[in-house]
Order: C-alpha cells, then sequence, then structure tokens
C-alpha cells in the first residue's frame, strides 16, 4: 500500500473507494457554443409562446365577464385592493415611472442576464430554469385560451394604466402584434421573475447576489399590481404555477443523473516527491 502526501492530506491507494473526480471545467469555445446554443433554444421557445399568446385572443366581453369571477374571488377573500393599493402612488409621478422601470425592464432583461449568467457558469440550474419556464409557459397558454380574464386597466375599474400611459419602451420589447390583453391569469411576470429568483438562490453564495434576486422578484410582485396589469390573485396563480414548474423541472432532472455517480470534489494535487511505502 502506498502513502502520497498532499500538503495537509493523504491519499492511500489500493482503497476499496476511489477517489473523487473533479468535472472539467469547460473551455471557453465549449462555453460559447453551448451559451449560443441555449440562447437559441430559448428565443425560439420565447417567439413561440407570444406566437400562440397572440392567437389567444378572445372576446372583450368574455374577459370582462371572466374579470369579474376574479374580483368576486377577491372580494370573498378580502383580497380585492388593487385600487386602494395604486391610490397610495398615482399621484407620485416619479414613484410611478420607477415602477414603470421595473414592469419593463425588471422583466425581459432580467431573465436574459440570469439565464446568460447560469448558463455559463451553472449550467444545471439553466436547464432547471429553462424547462420550467417551458412547462410553466405551456400551462400559461392553456389558461388564456380557456380563461382569458381582462386585467384591471380593462376591467372599468378606477384604476389608471400607467406603464401605456407613460412609457412607451414596453412596446419595443413586447410588440403589440405579440400581446394578449387578455392573458391577466395567471401572471408570468411574477412566476418568471420568481423562477430567475429560485435558480440564483439554488447556485449563488453571495449574500448580495442573493438579496438582489429576492429584491427583484419582490418589486414585480408589488409593479404588476400597482401599474394596473394585475390583480393580486393574478400574482399568487402566477407564482404557484412556477413553483410546481421548479419542483417538476428539478424531479426530472434528478431521475437522469446516473445511480452510484460519484460526488464532485476537487481534484488532487500532484504527489510530493516524499512517497512511503509499506
Amino acid at each position: 500500500m502506498t502513502v502520497f502526501a498532499f500538503g495537509s492530506r493523504e491519499l492511500t491507494t489500493g482503497s476499496t473507494s476511489p477517489p473523487a473526480l473533479r468535472r472539467p471545467r469547460p473551455g471557453v469555445g465549449e462555453t460559447a457554443v453551448h451559451v449560443a446554443g441555449q440562447a437559441g433554444v430559448v428565443v425560439v421557445a420565447v417567439l413561440g409562446y407570444f406566437g400562440a399568446r397572440g392567437l389567444t385572443r378572445a372576446d372583450p366581453a368574455t374577459a370582462e365577464r371572466n374579470a369579474g369571477h376574479v374580483v368576486a374571488v377577491e372580494r370573498s377573500l378580502h383580497l380585492n385592493a388593487e385600487v386602494p393599493l395604486q391610490g397610495l402612488v398615482i399621484g407620485h409621478p416619479g414613484v410611478t415611472q420607477v415602477l414603470n422601470w421595473v414592469y419593463i425592464f425588471g422583466h425581459w432583461p432580467v431573465i436574459a442576464v440570469t439565464l446568460t449568467w447560469l448558463a455559463i457558469r451553472h449550467r444545471d440550474a439553466f436547464a432547471r430554469a429553462r424547462n420550467a419556464m417551458l412547462l410553466s409557459g405551456g400551462a400559461g397558454l392553456v389558461v388564456f385560451a380557456a380563461f382569458p380574464v381582462a386585467p384591471p386597466r380593462l376591467a372599468g375599474l378606477p384604476l389608471v394604466d400607467t406603464v401605456t400611459q407613460q412609457s412607451r419602451a414596453y412596446r419595443v420589447l413586447q410588440p403589440p402584434g405579440f400581446t394578449n390583453q387578455y392573458a391577466a391569469m395567471p401572471s408570468l411576470h411574477v412566476g418568471w421573475n420568481l423562477l430567475m429568483t429560485l435558480a440564483v438562490l439554488a447556485v449563488a453564495r453571495a449574500t448580495w447576489l442573493r438579496a438582489l434576486a429576492i429584491a427583484l422578484t419582490l418589486s414585480m410582485d408589488a409593479t404588476v399590481v400597482l401599474t394596473a396589469n394585475h390583480y393580486l390573485v393574478d400574482g399568487v396563480a402566477g407564482a404557484a404555477l412556477s413553483v410546481a414548474a421548479w419542483h417538476v423541472a428539478g424531479r426530472r432532472a434528478a431521475g437522469r443523473e446516473p445511480a452510484g455517480s460519484p460526488p464532485l470534489a476537487a481534484s488532487p494535487a500532484r504527489p510530493s516527491a516524499t512517497a512511503s511505502s509499506t
């Protein structure tokens, strides 16, 4: 039996359990190819989602009637607070402008940056977040088609559509041709931002990064209501759908892992010149 010294560690050859191995870090070229390929998959999926979403436009009367059902449910649960909540901010143009920025630039740009970072640094978390988006997006399309809901800004409530009235950038990031005005339930603005937060929390160790991820999703939760784009229950439904998709994607990923695979660990350093044999 031979014992090699590695500073403060020793590796004994001939033992029954083999040393744990580190998965080799991909090179720059391989990483670039991987990111480009995954970006193409995500872009095609997103375009398909918006194209299908645009095809699910509903009759306004049906969407408004369903909105009445949503409001009735909120009243029964004492959650119909959209009007008084917007009343707290609508008289402050600076506040509403910040809310508009969060709604516009805190969604797709944040998703793009987060997925790119995950694809480069944390491929397993990227795959789980991507798959959860696909699952929740598919389920969302079914709901949009079966139960179209007019958002608060179009439901005859005394609310102001701050995004449309105060900003043009939203129409650039999401052209009207890809927009279904009656896709309020569930809110994937809330759900997909939450997915990005879950992915970051799963891999990030820096406190500031984890806090930023939480702040981004909480700010979106508030913004969708304060800008009159979603009801409170829309956000709850979007969050529940995305959390369910996150868990399903995680279980599918776990089921694909080979049984008995060794854990990742630091690869041993080069043996020192001193070795003893027994």
